[in-house]
């Protein structure tokens, strides 16, 4: 940031375009989708039956391997992507 100030997520814009790679926070490798089944993602399958917003994805730069990482939102995201893989999914980028 040109103001010295480091970002948050408060000052962070909502980001609704790109593509993300898949990767897991603590290692570092590429994350399998998770089925409808699991109990997170049914959570978040029924908030989009009932047409309820949710929560954008928080994703942090790694600058040195040039990644996104998801910080939070995973099973949102991999709900999402079974109902329609081309789906704008907001997120946070900081």
């Amino acid at each position: 940031m040109s103001d010295g100030r480091r970002p948050t997520l408060a000052r962070s814009p909502v980001a609704a375009e790109g593509w993300l790679a898949l990767t897991c926070s603590s290692c570092g490798r590429a994350l399998p989708l998770l089925p409808l089944r699991n109990a997170h993602v049914k959570q978040d399958e029924k908030r989009i039956l009932a047409r309820r917003e949710l929560s954008p994805i928080l994703l942090v730069r790694d600058g040195r391997r040039g990644r996104l990482i998801i910080a939070d939102g995973y099973h949102r995201l991999c709900a999402v992507y079974a109902f329609d893989e081309d789906a704008v999914i907001p997120c946070k980028i900081v």
